[in-house]
Formats: C-alpha cells, sequence, structure tokens
C-alpha cells in the first residue's frame, strides 16, 4: 500500500531538483552534479512540515553564498500545489510549509484502505526470522523472559505488516546437562515423598513448581519409580517436567498473547546429526584445531577475543557447539537475516556468533542480535517481588494476572531496548490518563462513544465522497490528520531499525492528537457540513488505532 509520506517526501524532492535544473538551464547556478535531495522533518513546527540543506551543500560547487542558492532555488519553486509557503532560514536552510490538500487526501485513502493502511511491500518478501524467549524448559518464564518476549513479538508483527516474510521461533533448550538437573530435582523431590531421605544438590532447581511436579507423579504412580531413582535414573522425571514445564510455558506465552510459527528443538540437533556435520564442515574449512583433546573454533580469526571449544575433551559438545548447528540451520532454511532477541547476561556472546556466521560463509551482517535490558518491578517506588512459588524470581503469570496482558504488553514495549526498564505496577493498573496503555485505549473507546452517540440521535454517516474535508481547517483539526499520515511512515522507520519501541511512541503521540480533538471540537453539532468532516476524522482516526494497536498486541476496547 501506498506510504504518503514518502510519497510527499518525494514528490517534493523532485520539485526542487526540477526547479535547480531550470535554474542551471537558464544559467543561474553553474552546477556539473545534482546530488540526492535530501528532506529533514524540522525539530520545531514553526520551520515547516519539510528541510532541506541543498543549497549549503550546492556552494561550494556553485561557488556561491548558501543562501542565494536558496533564493535562486525558492525562485523557480512557481504553482507547486503542494507547497502553501516557502521560507528560506539561517545560513541556507529551505524550509517547506504544506498545503492541506494531501491531508485531506490522507483521510480518504485510510478509509479506503481500512485495515490494509500502513502496511507495504517495504520488506520485499525477504526471509527474517526472529528467534525470541527461547528460555530453557527447566522453569516457568520470568520478567526478564517477558520483555524479550514481548520485543520478539511487536517486532515480527511490524516488521510482516511491512512486507518481509517473517517466522517467530521458540529455540527449546532441552538438551544438556540442565535437562539431566531437572530430572534429577524432580526425582529426589518425589523420593522425599515416598518418606525417603533425598537431598538436593546446592544447583538443584529449588522452586516449588518441583514439589507440585513430583506430587503429580506419587499421585499417580505412588513408589512405582522408587527403584530407578536408586539405581541413578532419572529420565522418566526428567521427561515428565520437561513435558509439563514446556506445556506451561506455552499456555504462558499463549496467555501473554504469543504464538510462535515454529518451536525448535536442541534435541534434534544430535538426534538428526547436524552438530556432527557442521563441526566437519569448519574442520574441513581449517577452522577447527585439537588442543589437549578438545576441538577449537578459530574465532579469533573472524573478530572474537579468544578461541572457543566446541567438542569437550569427553567427546561431548559444547551449548556453542549446537549453536552453531542451529544457525548454520536457519540459514540452511532460507532466511536471509537471522534476528535474535537476548537478555543482557549474553552480550558477550555476539562476537562469537557472529565470528560462527561468517565461518560459516555467511555475511556477519545476517545475524542481528538486540540485547534486552534488566526490568525492575517497582511498587510504590520501591523493588517489589510477587511470588516465590517460582524460587527466587518474579514469573510471566504473575505480571499478566497483576496488571493484564494489554498493559504489560505495551509497557515491556514502551522503551528502547537498550535501556533498563522500570515497572510501575500501580501505574499499569491505573484506569487514569496517567497509565499510557489506558491513555490510547480511551481514545478508541471514546471514538466508539461518540459513534454510538451519533447512532441513538439517528444521525447519517455521509459518503465520503459527499463530505467537505477542507472544513477541517483547525490546528487540532490538522494536527490530528498529520499525525494519522505518519503511520505507514513510523512502521516502516521501526522495522528498520528493529526498535519496536517506536510504534510504543507513536501510540501514545496519536492519543495525545485524538485528546486535545476531543477537548477542543465537538462532533455532535448543528452545522452538517462541518459534523460530517469530523465524522469521517472521526472514523479514520479509529482505524488507524485499530491497525496500531493489533501490531502491538493490544485490544482496543469500545468502553472502559
Amino acid at each position: 500500500m501506498a506510504n504518503l509520506v514518502n510519497q510527499v517526501r518525494s514528490k517534493l524532492a523532485e520539485e526542487i531538483r526540477s526547479a535547480i535544473n531550470e535554474a542551471i538551464t537558464a544559467g543561474e547556478l553553474d552546477l556539473k552534479n545534482v546530488p540526492e535531495i535530501m528532506l529533514e522533518v524540522p525539530r520545531e513546527e514553526a520551520h515547516g512540515d519539510y528541510a532541506t540543506n541543498i543549497a549549503m551543500v550546492l556552494a561550494g560547487q556553485a561557488k556561491m553564498a548558501p543562501r542565494d542558492i536558496a533564493q535562486i532555488i525558492v525562485d523557480y519553486l512557481t504553482e507547486v500545489d503542494l507547497i502553501s509557503k516557502v521560507q528560506i532560514a539561517g545560513p541556507g536552510f529551505i524550509n517547506f510549509y504544506l498545503s492541506n490538500e494531501w491531508l485531506y487526501e490522507a483521510v480518504g485513502l485510510i478509509l479506503e484502505q481500512k485495515e490494509s493502511y500502513g502496511s507495504s511491500d517495504f520488506g520485499q518478501g525477504e526471509k527474517v526470522q526472529v528467534e525470541f524467549v527461547s528460555a530453557n524448559p527447566t522453569g516457568p518464564l520470568h520478567v526478564g523472559h517477558a520483555r524479550g518476549a514481548v520485543v520478539g513479538d511487536v517486532l515480527g508483527s511490524i516488521m510482516a505488516e511491512v512486507g518481509f516474510d517473517v517466522t517467530k521461533e521458540y529455540y527449546i533448550n532441552d538438551a544438556g546437562n540442565q535437562m539431566d538437573l531437572l530430572g534429577k530435582s524432580v526425582a529426589l523431590r518425589y523420593k522425599e515423598l515416598t518418606g525417603s531421605e533425598a537431598e538436593l544438590p546446592e544447583n538443584a532447581y529449588h522452586g516449588e513448581y518441583i514439589k507440585d511436579i513430583a506430587a503429580e507423579i506419587f499421585n499417580v504412580h505412588g513408589e512405582k519409580y522408587l527403584t530407578t531413582i536408586e539405581s541413578g535414573d532419572y529420565e522418566y522425571f526428567r521427561e515428565v517436567a520437561y513435558e509439563e514445564l514446556l506445556n506451561n510455558i506455552k499456555e504462558d506465552l499463549l496467555g501473554f498473547g504469543i504464538e510462535f510459527d515454529n518451536w525448535f528443538s536442541e534435541r534434534s540437533l544430535h538426534q538428526e546429526g547436524k552438530i556432527n556435520e557442521v563441526v566437519e564442515e569448519l574442520k574441513n574449512n581449517d577452522y577447527i584445531y585439537e588442543d589437549e583433546g578438545a576441538l577449537w573454533f578459530k574465532a579469533t580469526e573472524f573478530g572474537d577475543d579468544k578461541d572457543r571449544v566446541v567438542i569437550k575433551d569427553d567427546g561431548s559438545p559444547t551449548y556453542l557447539a549446537a549453536d552453531v548447528a542451529y544457525h548454520n540451520d536457519k540459514y540452511e532454511r532460507g532466511f536471509k537475516e537471522v534476528i535474535n532477541v537476548w537478555g543482557a547476561d549474553h552480550h558477550g556472546y555476539i562476537e562469537r556468533m557472529k565470528a560462527i556466521v561468517e565461518a560459516l560463509g555467511y555475511d556477519r551482517e545476517m545475524l542481528r542480535v538486540i540485547i534486552v535490558q534488566m526490568v525492575t518491578l517497582l511498587r510504590d517506588g520501591k523493588q517489589f517481588s510477587m511470588s516465590k512459588r517460582a524460587g527466587n524470581f518474579v514469573t510471566l503469570k504473575d505480571v499478566v494476572e497483576e496488571v493484564g496482558r494489554d498493559a504489560a504488553r505495551y509497557f515491556y514495549t514502551m522503551r528502547n531496548t537498550d535501556s533498563h526498564l522500570d515497572f510501575d505496577l500501580e501505574l499499569a493498573k491505573k484506569e487514569s490518563t496517567e497509565n499510557p496503555v489506558y491513555y490510547i485505549q480511551y481514545a478508541h473507546a471514546r471514538i466508539c462513544s461518540i459513534l454510538d452517540q451519533l447512532a441513538e440521535q439517528e444521525v447519517t454517516v455521509a459518503n465520503l465522497s459527499e463530505v467537505n474535508l477542507e472544513q477541517l481547517d483547525t490546528d487540532v483539526e490538522l494536527d490530528l490528520i498529520q499525525e494519522l499520515v505518519k503511520y505507514p511512515d513510523e512502521l516502516e522507520k521501526s522495522a528498520q531499525s528493529r526498535a519496536p519501541h517506536h510504534m510504543a511512541s507513536y501510540a501514545h503521540d496519536l492519543a495525545a492528537r485524538f485528546h486535545s480533538f476531543y477537548n477542543k471540537c465537538r462532533v455532535l453539532i448543528e452545522d452538517e457540513e462541518l459534523m460530517q468532516a469530523r465524522i469521517q476524522l472521526l472514523l479514520a482516526t479509529k482505524q488507524v488505532l485499530l491497525n496500531l494497536l493489533k501490531v502491538l498486541g493490544i485490544s482496543a476496547p469500545e468502553n472502559m
């Protein structure tokens, strides 16, 4: 679908280039080539809708003062419908004030495209994988996982909306020592229930959920598996716990509005021999060497600070070996970009994984890692812990139950992932405009309320073709339309920067523009022509809010 902002920017750039070419033809500018016309949105609204520094860029080549060049360009910008006013500012900036015609056109475009408004082919079908959460299935998801979960989910939705072929994937770390330790932890708790003495090692899993799983097994099977424990066989307990905890993770994520396209098991890499295959490939390319019985990857040749073990001296693969095989599998599946959403504790892992990608024969930029900083839960301004059932952390489910899915999703999305997040639980629950998610949803609910009033008064909504949108000429009306127009551009910029928090900020800005309109402009009025124009603006705003909230994974209530 058309991105009106880009169309306007391109048309304006064409008009400027045409003016420069006319000045060259007339002999007023002596230029061999004209570079790309760059247009920026001024920081201050008083400086217009767009500004360009092209006069300053051309000054050296033209051997003229920038302001003189700017004046020549402006003189040749005649009868451009798009522009209402042009101003030369400072050392030679040209500020453009656009006419309102394109804003009225935008309202019609929104109402015509409906749920498709904002979608585009910007990504050109490029295959992208977003891998996120990927927590060990050894316990419940906690608040740290929750932030990465929403960031990955919203980013995937944003990129899909603008034309990327996105796969959201969860990598199940279901192999290795942590799984054996899970089985042992449940087995020993089960042993306690039989009346036998059992001492859990310090590194075991100590949460109440371990006791719950053991109790379920005991209630069904009694002492049936006690003898297997005595022989050191914990496989049954490991598999029961794994299945239950993975199902719980899936349920918690579903309750958080997150569905994955694919769940990828680490075990499959071992079972299908993919780890050995990729290690052999690296060995054949002379990127693996042996030292003291272990196999080492030459990570330093690709910018890492030291070489890394992939196969230990006992012949077992390291976690890195599995990650190598997994990422190789990703690229073999045809993904042109792989985005990994990781916690802050994985920051040191980035360079070694980029080294691996390069050693496998791919461009290291095909791997992008988004690091998500820590979350602190606050109540009354103080750090707060709500639950001990998980052991020593607060679960994702706890937070969703405490503040609701919508508030949790917004709060986890609203800050840059590079920033530490203070999550104010009391603010997230407030039913007031202080709460940003309430403020945004309230905009949609207010529109629905106005439309209900119109229906009660039996007001017939006119067809758009019959409505004079030029009636919308106050600052608050035009400001609201300008904000609606930004939506497709904001989506593309957010996708391009891989930064979903931009859409959360935009949602708040859009709501603010609407609330300002609501407070200053009545819709149900005697002036039929103006009322019908404002109804169309309401409908357009409602549509953009619906599209935006869907991308954020937040509901759009009709009453609050």
